[in-house]
């Protein structure tokens, strides 16, 4: 490998324009296709698999209305309510932006407000008609069962009166009847008229009385029909009122379910209680991560007209996630700043501006790839950000290793091109080993199963990769242009004094003991006690994502989520959107007491301040809850409450044959966190055994593997509780813009074990491997250490404060996804190059002294022999120079 490589970087010194042109080249290719292909980033994070995601998957079929996404608008007034004109305004602003492509409605908070109102007035007046509609039915029911009884006696009056009538009437005919029967025998007799004339006057008499009883009959007949008439009516009239009385047992249960949603909806509101602060809403015709940025920004700049000096407008996360540049203010300082450390470790402006010239161009290339990429690959912002963080340090650190190497070599008097190529072969190999640990590191993350992280480790990997290509061929190229100007004119007027020619092939005080070496068992517990205090916030570490309260102060993103905290609850930022799925449709009859027994499930869990039903699909089987904890939605309580939730789906499994799903930023939070945290161990262990085998195949040695991998975690341990103590407790927080401290990002300890591992073995590669080739040439195990760290210490310093800068820079990222991974990697370089390499990893072999390199004798032959620092070709190069 150190042959090819010094053979490559004599080519590339040959053909230095050639091999520049090609990289100009390769550039513009890339930044052509990133303008031609290159798509939107998403902020939001999700893993496919996890409850959260499932339950919008299955949403996206059933109810594609409540897989939409929304965004929120916050109108403040300062002093006074809203006025008339100001509702007007916002209202007319709001059909507007309905109108907007991509949105799908906008939900107007004066509207709702008086639709709150309108029901619950609603409820109160039908309590005062149900009273009367109760009162009449009741009075009703007296008068007729008052008419019944009149009814019931005038048919017992008219039935005696038929009586009488019929007796008086079967009397008169038989009196008649024997009339009749006289009258008949005194004519057949021959009876003079006078005899039979009183028997006709009693004749007539009875026929007169049978006269009177049938109009008396006629009279019953007619009080008969009209006492069955009364009667039909007041039948009727029983009938339609035990329809009422069904129809009041309906209005009456309808008002109980209402009255059973006041409770859990009461403290929900669009605005809020002192008229100042108003909520509206709008929802999108996508999922909020597809939702295109022109969207948003038509959305913004439409509603932004409203501001004025008495009226302010603030959006949501979700209106307002914009990536902006790769490069912010905070990134370009911390370059500035690694290029003057540069200067002044190699004391010209040329050299110094080399490596840096070598990291911007890797960066360019490797940014516009990823970014080319993520029209077809969906990917988050992180991603091609921390390619850009990653292929900066690295690019700088990996072309100041061979520009040091070249420098030196240089100054000790050998020739310009065929120092070029040495270099190459010797720091170039030890770049290539080094690099390749870092995209292994890397390249592993998509061991963890989660697909943004995995992009993540990927996209890191190729900026790495090419860090690695270019200082091992544009590096070599560009020493070559500058000949010897990478020498200040000191240093060139140096050259011809052989003194100073014999001190630049040999460090300077190289034997002098180090700090670790002259105490190496204070050194070893000092070190040891800093880091273990370190590491004590780590053991608190909680894991989420950041909201809108960890947005700058000025920003609208916090403004939107203070105003939503302070006038409506922390929780109205943090919704747990709570899906019940019945097995069949639910009847319009029984739907509104269903949701009433689900939201009253779901209010009377603790940090519940509402439950709201929100919506029901077409089908009427899939019911949507908005359920608004009294927390914020990075809080343990609200997490807590989300395990709550899902605690109930065997109850509502067994009560109502329903299936229950919880979604929202808190329930993806928790299912992410969950997800990362149980592929950590995985991860972690993978990286520990990597570092093993590498290290013993470098080193040929059991016990500084196992030493640097330990030192390796104790970077690790007191990284996280660095970062806990700034992100989550809030130490320092003005310095770092930390003003509301929350969870730490769920996706940082694995990227920072990942990139830290991989630096980490950096350092000791070139600190370890000069340590070891003194040791091999016969020095003693205290004389190597020493040599080692003399000879490489400036350069790891230089490296490893380059890569704080660079990294330190991010932690002011405009974007807060961004901040604790720049933070995270500055302060685990940091501690693990200062700390950890430079002084415990030394002071331990120094105690080790030779068995620090013992390696069991079959181990030793069957291992191959690595080559690192390209002693192979150093030799040779020392065979040349003594023929």
């Amino acid at each position: 490998m150190a042959n090819l490589l010094f053979k490559l970087g004599t080519f590339s010194a040959k053909r230095a324009w050639a091999v520049i042109v090609a990289w100009i080249l390769i550039l513009g290719t890339a930044v052509g296709l990133m303008a031609g292909f290159s798509g939107r980033l998403s902020s939001s994070m999700t893993i496919d698999g996890i409850p959260s995601q499932d339950v919008i998957d299955r949403l996206a079929d059933s109810f594609p209305e409540a897989a939409r996404g929304q965004g929120q608008i916050v109108f403040h007034k300062q002093d006074t309510p809203f006025t008339q004109a100001e509702i007007d305004i916002i209202a007319a602003a709001l059909e507007e932006t309905a109108n907007l492509p991509g949105v799908a409605s906008t939900l107007n908070p004066f509207e709702v407000a008086d639709q709150i109102a309108s029901q619950r007035t609603e409820l109160s007046d039908g309590e005062a008609e149900i009273a009367t509609a109760q009162k009449e039915i009741a009075d009703g029911k007296i008068q007729i069962t008052d008419g019944l009884a009149e009814i019931e006696a005038n048919q017992d009056a008219i039935d005696s009166q038929r009586a009488e009538l019929e007796a008086n009437k079967a009397s008169l005919e038989a009196s008649l009847a024997q009339i009749e029967a006289g009258l008949a025998q005194l004519q057949a007799a021959g009876a003079p008229p006078e005899m039979q004339a009183e028997l006709l006057g009693n004749k007539a008499a009875v026929e007169a009385g049978l006269e009177q009883i049938r109009q008396g009959e006629s009279q019953l007949n007619l009080g008969q029909e009209q006492l069955d008439a009364g009667l039909a009516e007041l039948t009727a009239a029983q009938e339609d009122l035990a329809a009422g009385e069904l129809e009041l047992q309906d209005a009456i249960a309808a008002l109980e379910v209402g009255k059973r949603l006041i409770p859990v909806t009461e403290n929900f509101g669009t605005i809020s209680s002192n008229g100042l602060t108003a909520v509206a809403s709008v929802q999108f015709t996508l999922p909020v991560n597809e939702v295109e940025p022109e969207t948003t920004e038509s959305i913004v700049n439409l509603l932004s007209e409203l501001r004025s000096e008495t009226l302010a407008v603030e959006f949501s996360q979700s209106l307002t996630t914009s990536f902006g540049d790769l490069l912010g203010p905070g990134e370009i300082v911390g370059l500035a700043i690694a290029a003057i450390v540069l200067f002044v470790m190699l004391g010209s402006l040329i050299a110094a501006g080399l490596p840096v010239l070598s990291a911007v161009l890797g960066v360019g290339i490797s940014a516009s790839i990823t970014m080319a990429l993520s029209g077809s690959i969906e990917m988050t912002s992180t991603t091609p950000i921390l390619g850009v963080m990653l292929g900066l340090a690295v690019g700088i650190d990996y072309s100041l290793f061979l520009l040091n190497r070249h420098r030196k070599q240089l100054k000790s008097g050998m020739e310009l091109r065929y120092s070029i190529g040495l270099a190459t072969g010797t720091s170039g190999n030890a770049v290539t080993f080094a690099g390749l640990t870092v995209i292994i590191a890397l390249a592993a993350l998509n061991l963890t199963g989660v697909g943004f992280l995995g992009l993540m480790g990927t996209m890191g990997a190729v900026a790495i990769a090419m860090a690695v290509l270019i200082a091992l061929t544009f590096t070599p190229a560009m020493m070559s242009l500058v000949g010897m100007k990478v020498l200040n004119k000191k240093e060139r007027a140096a050259l011809e004094s052989e003194t100073e020619l014999a001190e630049a092939q040999e460090p300077k005080n190289a034997l002098k003991p180090v700090l670790a070496t002259k105490h190496p068992v204070i050194a070893t517990l000092a070190v040891g006690l800093i880091l273990g205090v370190a590491a004590i916030p780590a053991s608190e570490m909680r894991l989420g994502l950041p909201d809108g309260s960890s947005e700058p102060l000025d920003s609208t993103t916090y403004k939107a989520f203070s105003l939503v905290s302070e006038n409506f609850g922390a929780g109205a930022n943090g919704q747990i959107s709570t899906v019940v799925t019945m097995p069949q449709a639910v009847s319009d009859d029984d739907l509104m007491e269903l949701q009433a027994d689900l939201a009253e499930k779901f209010f009377e869990l603790d940090n519940v301040m509402a439950a709201l039903p929100a919506a029901v699909s077409e089908d009427n089987q899939t019911l949507l809850f908005q359920v608004i904890p009294l927390m914020g939605p990075a809080t343990d309580e609200t997490q807590n409450l989300v395990y709550d939730i899902r605690s109930l789906e065997d109850e509502i499994r067994s009560e109502f044959d329903a299936q229950l799903g919880v979604t929202g930023i808190t329930a993806t939070n928790i299912d992410i966190s969950a997800t990362l945290a149980g592929a950590l161990p995985l991860y972690l262990g993978t990286v520990l055994l990597l570092s093993l085998i590498l290290l013993i195949l470098v080193f040929r040695s059991i016990l500084v593997p196992l030493l640097a991998s330990a030192g390796f975690l104790l970077t690790v341990f007191a990284t996280f509780g660095a970062v806990v103590a700034v992100y989550q407790w809030g130490w320092l927080g003005f310095l770092f813009g930390v003003h509301d401290p929350g969870p730490i990002l769920n996706f940082l300890p694995t990227i920072l074990i990942g990139i830290l591992f991989g630096l980490a073995m950096d350092y000791q590669l070139f600190l370890a491997s000069g340590i070891r080739e003194a040791y091999v040439h016969g020095k003693s195990p205290k004389d190597a250490i020493n040599y080692g760290i003399h000879l490489s210490r400036s350069v790891v310093i230089a490296a490893a404060l380059i890569m704080i800068t660079v990294f330190g820079g991010f932690a002011f990222n405009h974007l807060t996804l961004v901040r604790p991974i720049g933070f995270g990697l500055a302060i685990g370089v940091l501690i693990d190059a200062f700390l950890v390499r430079l002084i415990l990893v030394p002071a331990v072999m120094s105690l080790l002294g030779k068995s620090a390199w013992w390696l069991p004798k079959w181990l030793d032959r069957i291992l191959p022999n690595v080559d690192v620092e390209g002693s192979s070709l150093e030799r040779e190069k020392d065979k040349t120079l003594a023929n």
